[in-house]
């Protein structure tokens, strides 16, 4: 376990001695010494990896050196001094066999589906929380998920609304009782498994409150081409509107500040999205748009304030 300590203003307030003090700075001077060279080593096998793929760029190249990076991780993994080494090398190899699996595959479902219990598990030796959320992604990019990046702007793209939101509703509820029964370090990738499929769910609500959702995927083997099923995107608003006020219930009750916030956040994005779709962005709506959510924000900055002095759960 790992703490952060500011040392010199705790010899200063007499909670630890000067003996104490110097042998504390003199164990914090061993281990950045050995975070320098072990992040030096990692920064040279990523510069031989990257050269090696630009000399050779190639899909199979790709694989290979994936498959070395990830071995050398595994290998050092054991060794304690050389633990942040193996970490980044893990994490550099499964993320290059990730890539390379979704290029070869054509960024099918099956290989998405692939990539994300490749991550999930690298995230389990190197408990690596970017690497549980990006296997979290990798399960969204399954079902169409996607996002995208042009000059000042940026894209969020969910294909089915509606299996999305059931799909990591179910996700997040599964990861957060499993939390509950883990070592602590499986507990926290477990917790950010369920905040990244809780942010998920809250843009399936958000682009189908948008556009609503047509259920092709129903009737792909019906006889008839002209089956369809649409979900209206008032269901998608008012269904998410329902959603986000009993998640704010249910973590304001078990003093779940994360949750809550993000029920917050997400609840002031669903206001202004519906309040500008039918209202314009005039000088009068906005003003009034701005006085509903400075309300809101008072109400969970007053509660934030009583609930201090509470035990804090992990999530």
């Amino acid at each position: 376990m790992k703490v952060l300590l500011d040392l010199t203003r705790l010899r200063h307030e007499g909670k630890i001695t000067a003996d104490e003090y110097d042998k504390l700075m003199r164990l914090s001077e061993r281990e950045t010494g050995s975070m320098a060279l072990n992040l030096l080593v990692a920064f040279g096998v990523v510069a031989v990896g990257g050269a090696t793929l630009a000399l050779a760029p190639s899909i199979a190249t790709a694989v290979a050196l994936g498959i070395v990076i990830t071995g050398l991780g595994l290998a050092l993994r054991p060794r304690a001094p050389l633990a942040m080494l193996a970490t980044i090398c893990i994490l550099v190899g499964a993320l290059l066999l990730s890539g390379s699996l979704l290029v070869e595959a054509g960024g099918s479902p099956p290989a998405f589906v692939l990539v994300a219990l490749l991550l999930a598990v690298a995230a389990g030796f190197t408990e690596s929380g970017l690497l549980i959320a990006a296997s979290v992604l990798a399960l969204a990019g399954a079902l169409g998920g996607a996002g995208s990046y042009s000059h000042a702007s940026y894209g969020l793209v969910v294909q089915q609304p509606s299996l999305t939101i059931v799909v990591f509703a179910a996700l997040a509820l599964v990861a957060d009782r499993l939390a509950t029964h883990l070592p602590p370090a499986f507990e926290r990738l477990a917790l950010l498994a369920a905040r990244t499929s809780l942010l998920l769910v809250n843009f399936g609500f958000w682009v189908g409150s948008l556009w609503g959702d047509n259920l092709d995927w129903l009737h792909r083997n019906a006889a008839s081409d002209e089956q369809s099923t649409v979900l209206p995107a008032v269901l998608f608003s008012v269904g998410w509107a329902l959603a986000l006020i009993g998640v704010a219930i249910w973590a304001a009750r078990r003093n779940r500040r994360w949750v809550l916030t993000v029920a917050a956040v997400f609840g002031a994005i669903h206001f202004y999205t519906q309040w500008f779709e039918r209202l314009d962005a005039t000088p009068e709506s906005v003003l009034l748009a701005g006085l509903i959510t400075l309300g809101i924000a008072a109400g969970l900055w007053a509660w934030s304030r009583r609930s201090k002095r509470k035990p804090t759960p992990s999530v």
